[in-house]
């Protein structure tokens, strides 16, 4: 047998390893998944209480990561849809529609019936049809305390003309999954990758699906050669040929029993279709060996396509994985792929032109004078890093470091001194390092919302709004600003099993309820929990109690008793209902 005979072999025999493991993941997470849609349905109960569409001006969004940001094909408005909010104890998901208008700098909450369920980690991708259409795809639900998860395979299109959602059933499609990444392209969303979580087990994707816009139709490509290994949160662009160009993500196998070993992924591939973008075409994948200077191994980087034919890449974290703990660097710096030139390179800020010519006169007044030769010997200054500190509401300081970018290349020596040190005497404002950002670009301005860093133990979601023309790429602006008093952290408590119970159905109420007062001032009157009526909580306990129950006994511990497990399921669903409603 020769080697291509061998390479075959030794691929169906990863196919067969990859379909046993998917079959297994899929076994373990059925029953899990199965308690979840009692809660998933009930969300959707709610929201088909609504029967009109309602549009209200509003603060910004509260924190979130994991959403998606789209630009409108046809108005200048950014599109926020789905999210996860976690304050120590408790994981929240949205399916809350949120536009920001560009022009105005102002956010509404767009309230449109039967919207697609609660999820984050899902994908959106904008065709310009009808007047706009916004189509999502998969994502994940999860309990409130983060253990479980749901993973969704539904796809979903927002008619942004009419304002209405629409659930579109079509058979053939990928498996439930988050994680993922889909674009549009000539008339069909592709999609790639992601992974399936249950409590126990895990499994990486790296399939190929492609839905046809036209034919509402699934079909799974097979393409040819050798492409990326299964993994998630990954780069993906389209060139104007219609190819698809696939860069990094993450991935993490088992090692051994309960220890899983996790792979940022550095390399990058071209799948590349031979006709004209139809489903019969033949697709086939190739590696790519890009020049220039690559961004550094990270996961958790977010994605958008720029101007000039080039696609970028911004922030991320490097996770520094211990045997019992993990430190994470975060970054906040842009990286640009040109598409064309197949070529990495840095994004730098060059700082707004009137200040150098400021800077450039004022040096030439002082070459007249005396001293000016020793400051023209210094030589040039690195990165300049900013240390600022932020007070929470509950009194913790957190420390954000920003990282001021000197220039790219030292062409013209005094130039580039002049533009660093411009720079550093401004103290240019960055968006502080995070991961899993939301971005969009308008109009070749890029728009960055939310995501988090973490400090310690602690979690800081983020809710702020910068953007940075990519033309010009002179200045960060910061259109909404970070609110230490939006930031939440709940400990658990280690006295008690029952109070810990209780606490982590119960954190986070606050935040909820502060930031519906905020989004219904304008809006309509507000709804305090406190008035829904029992019988309807009690109804929505008959119908969900044995997931409460479960869940706590599972919290608790087997040799917890019956009646207090009971209490503990019946606390801990009344306050997640009062959150939700």
């Amino acid at each position: 047998m020769g080697k291509k005979g061998k390479r075959e072999k030794k691929g169906k025999g990863a196919e067969k390893t990859a379909a046993k493991m998917e079959r297994k993941v899929s076994r373990r997470a059925k029953k899990e998944e199965e308690d979840l849609e009692a809660l998933i349905a009930e969300f959707q109960s709610l929201d088909a209480k609504k029967t009109q569409v309602i549009e209200s001006s509003c603060p910004p969004p509260s924190p979130r990561l994991n959403g998606s940001l789209s630009a409108h094909p046809e108005k200048d408005e950014l599109i926020l849809f789905g999210g996860e909010y976690f304050n120590g104890q408790k994981t929240y998901l949205y399916n809350e529609l949120y536009v920001y208008n560009i022009r105005k700098n102002s956010w509404s909450k767009v309230e449109i019936p039967n919207p697609p369920p609660r999820r984050c980690a899902h994908q959106a991708a904008v065709v310009p049809t009808a007047g706009g259409q916004l189509w999502v795809f998969g994502g994940e639900f999860a309990s409130p305390n983060g253990e479980q998860f749901y993973h969704y395979k539904d796809l979903w299109v927002l008619h942004l003309a009419t304002k209405t959602w629409e659930q579109i059933k079509a058979s053939g499609g990928p498996s439930g999954r988050s994680g993922h990444r889909m674009v549009a392209c000539k008339r069909q969303l592709i999609i790639f990758g992601g992974f399936h979580e249950s409590a126990r087990d895990y499994i990486y994707y790296n399939d190929v699906y492609a839905f046809n816009l036209d034919s509402f139709t699934w079909s799974k490509l097979t393409p040819s050669g050798i492409g990326p290994a299964p993994r998630s949160g990954c780069q993906m662009a389209t060139t104007p040929e219609g190819s698809i160009i696939i860069y990094g993500g993450y991935s993490k196998q088992r090692i051994k029993k309960d220890v899983d070993k996790g792979t940022l992924h550095t390399d990058m591939f071209l799948l590349k279709t031979e006709g004209a973008g139809k489903e019969e075409d033949k697709w086939a994948w190739s590696r790519l060996n890009p020049s220039g200077v690559k961004p550094t191994p990270r996961s958790g980087f977010s994605i958008a396509i720029g101007p000039n034919n080039r696609s970028l890449l911004f922030g991320g974290v490097h996770d520094e994985e211990e045997e019992e703990s993990i430190e994470g660097d975060f970054f906040n710096d842009i990286y640009f792929y040109d598409i064309g030139k197949n070529r990495w390179f840095p994004g730098q800020l060059k700082g707004p032109k009137s200040d150098k010519r400021k800077r450039r006169r004022g040096r030439q007044a002082e070459a007249e004078g005396a001293g000016d030769e020793e400051m023209e010997k210094q030589p040039p200054q690195g990165p300049v890093e900013i240390v600022k500190e932020v007070v929470a509401e509950d009194g913790t300081v957190m420390t954000i470091k920003q990282v001021i970018s000197g220039p790219a290349e030292e062409k013209e020596r005094s130039e580039s001194e002049e533009e660093e040190e411009d720079g550093a005497s401004g103290q240019q404002v960055e968006p502080c390092p995070r991961s899993n950002a939301m971005l969009a670009v308008k109009h070749g301005v890029l728009y960055v919302y939310g995501g988090m860093f973490e400090v310690g133990d602690r979690q800081f979601t983020l809710s702020d709004l910068y953007s940075i023309d990519l033309h010009k790429m002179e200045e960060w602006k910061v259109l909404v600003e970070m609110d230490p008093k939006a930031q939440e952290w709940l400990e658990e408590s280690e006295s008690d099993e029952e109070e810990d119970d209780m606490e982590g159905a119960e954190g986070g109420e606050e935040e909820e309820e502060s930031s519906e007062e905020e989004s219904e001032d304008e809006g309509g009157e507000e709804q305090h929990p406190s008035v829904q009526p029992d019988e309807e909580h009690a109804d929505y306990l008959s119908r969900t109690e044995q997931y409460w129950i479960k869940l706590a006994r599972s919290n608790m511990g087997p040799d917890a008793k019956e009646k207090k497990v009971v209490k503990v399921a019946h606390a801990m669903a009344k306050a997640f209902y009062e959150d939700s409603v």
